[in-house]
Order: structure tokens, then sequence, then C-alpha cells
């Protein structure tokens, strides 16, 4: 191993380490998630049939409606609306979003933070494409900042062992980004992109192949499945700790695919849609191997897009020179595609 990649992943594992907070917890089929019941004696079987029928039907079960409620604060420039799915935790029901106004009408890009992201983290790429002339909506995840549930500092529903909260809290994120494109249409922002890190990424890529209005994307950190990085990343290993003795790899891969880039890739064929997937070269946490299989597929399925690939981590790419390096990319392809 070279000394600088050495250097590199010296600096992940000391990040991993800092992290407040993280615990295992305890392991749950949670099919009463996902429309199937919790005493179910063949929750196996349940979920096969779950992930075949969802994939196959996802049109449908990731279609959003306007909700009822948008309200725009102006002293915050925070835009809050009921989420279209309805969790066991009201607090996590009602979604934020920080609103970056460039223009009254025009481009704007929907922005999605990596997990357990704080509040104020990524306000710096929102301002940076308010300079370029696009208004931001950085929406929270579920679970996270203000949707926090008690007990919970971090967001361990998002990504935990209980399988079936997990898929519903991943289609969660995707409606909420939907209802938000939704708001941004019906204020006269007709040209949207979005922007994802991480899980962040993950779901952004979901949504833009099931948005016709989304005409770009952005996506920090690129892999194929779930199931493929929580056994084997880093920052997932208190995840993988309860779920190792309840299912194989290749069974999360199969539970979780509907919540997953993977599945999605060929609505992309024809789209037409600008597409930037950034990556790490040394990432413990999204490999290398499941970044370039995605990239791979993509190229079988004719989808075009730009690719970035950079001498950093997971961690690091949220730091100088890589993070300057990644927001211009970001800004200059968004801008290229939407403004």
């Amino acid at each position: 191993m070279r000394w600088y990649e050495l250097k590199i992943r010296r600096y992940e594992h000391g990040r991993w380490a800092q992290e407040p907070d993280r615990r295992v917890l305890p392991f749950a089929w949670g099919l009463d998630h996902i429309g199937g019941s919790a005493g179910d004696p063949e929750p196996r079987a349940f979920l096969d049939r779950f992930a075949e029928q969802t994939i196959a039907a996802s049109d449908a079960w990731y279609a959003a409606t306007p909700a009822a409620d948008y309200a725009l604060d102006d002293s915050e420039n925070v835009l809050t609306f009921t989420s279209q799915v309805a969790s066991p935790w009201p607090e996590n029901n009602r979604v934020y979003g920080q609103f970056f106004r460039a223009s009254s009408g025009g481009p704007a890009a929907i922005v999605l933070a990596q997990w357990n992201a704080r509040w104020e983290e990524q306000q710096g790429l929102c301002r940076w494409l308010n300079r370029l002339g696009i208004t931001a909506l950085k929406l929270s995840l579920p679970y996270h900042d203000r949707r926090a549930v008690p007990g919970h500092p971090r967001a361990d529903h998002l990504i935990g062992p209980n399988i079936g909260l997990t898929l519903q809290a991943n289609h969660q994120a995707v409606l909420d980004v939907r209802r938000a494109i939704l708001w941004l249409d019906q204020q006269g922002y007709d040209r949207l992109g979005i922007v994802g890190t991480s899980v962040g990424s993950a779901i952004a890529f979901v949504t833009l192949c099931h948005e016709p209005r989304l005409r770009a994307g952005a996506f920090l950190h690129v892999s194929t499945h779930y199931g493929d990085v929580v056994p084997n990343g880093l920052t997932t290993m208190n995840v993988w700790e309860s779920l190792r003795a309840k299912v194989s790899p290749a069974e999360l891969q199969r539970y979780w695919s509907p919540i997953s880039p993977f599945p999605y890739i060929a609505k992309l064929r024809g789209a037409r849609k600008k597409i930037l997937a950034i990556h790490a070269r040394y990432d413990p946490t999204f490999w290398p191997e499941l970044t370039r299989e995605l990239l791979q597929k993509m190229r079988a399925e004719e989808v075009t897009f730009d690719e970035c690939a950079l001498p950093c981590g997971h961690y690091s790419l949220g730091v100088a020179p890589f993070s300057y390096i990644a927001g211009y990319r970001v800004g200059a392809s968004l801008f290229r595609a939407l403004a």
C-alpha cells in the first residue's frame, strides 16, 4: 500500500472512530412497516415477493402527490410540509427544507446530505449554487436533525437492522423529495436538478430514475445496492453487527433492492438527463469495486454520464482540496444542464 493511500485510510478510520452515539440496535424483520404482518412465520418469503413486486411496480410505489400544507417561513427561509409516508414517529413525519433563493423562477436543485448530517452541513454548497444563479432547497432526510426521534440522536432508522423500517424510511425519503419538487414546480422553477452525497446520493439517484421533472443529477459517492454497502462499509459496521446473524449479504441485497440504485438504471436509457458521478479511489464505505460495477451497468444500458474520481476516501471528500474540486464539478455540471 502506498504511503499516500495509507494516509487517507488512516484519516478515514480516525474520523469514523470520532463519531459519537454509534449503537448496535436489535435485529427486526419489520414487515409491519411495509404492509406485512409483524408475526409472519415466513418473513424471507414475504420480503422476496415484496422486492420483486415493488421493483416491477416502482413507478406506482414512488408516485408522489402534492402536500396540502406547504409553508415557507420567510424569516428562516425554511420550507415545511407533511410527509406522504406516515412513520410511527410524528417528529419524523414533518419535512424540513432550507431554502436558498437565487431567483423567483428558472433553475433550482434539491440538495441531499450524507447520513447523520447536521442541519448546517452543505449550506456552503447551496450558496455556491446560488452564485451560479441556481436556487437550492436542502432537504432534511428522514430521522435527521429536526426530524430526529426521541432517544435517537443518530439517524438509526434510515439505515438500520430493522429491514422493513429501512425500506419504509428510504421510500419516505424519495417521496419527500418528489413532494419538494412539486412545490418548486408550483413556484415557477422549471429547470430542476438534484445533488446527493453518500446515502443522499442513493436517494437522489432513485429519485432521478422516477422523476421526469429532473433534468440533471450530481452524485457524490455512488454504489450499487444498500445490501452491498452495509455488510462491507466502514461506516455501517454497527448496522451489520446485528444483521449478520440473521441474513446473508445476498439476502440483504435482495431485500433492500427496491430502495437501491442498481435495479433502476435502465429507466435512464434515452432520458437525456445530465449525470455526474463523483467517487473516491480509497473509499472504505462505498467500495471502488461497487462504484465500478454501477458505472459499468450504466455504460451497458447506454446511459451517458460524466465521471470524476478523486484520490480520497468517504469522509475526506468533504475536506479541502477535495471538497473544492467536487463542489466546482457539481456547480459546473448543474450550470450547464440548468442555467
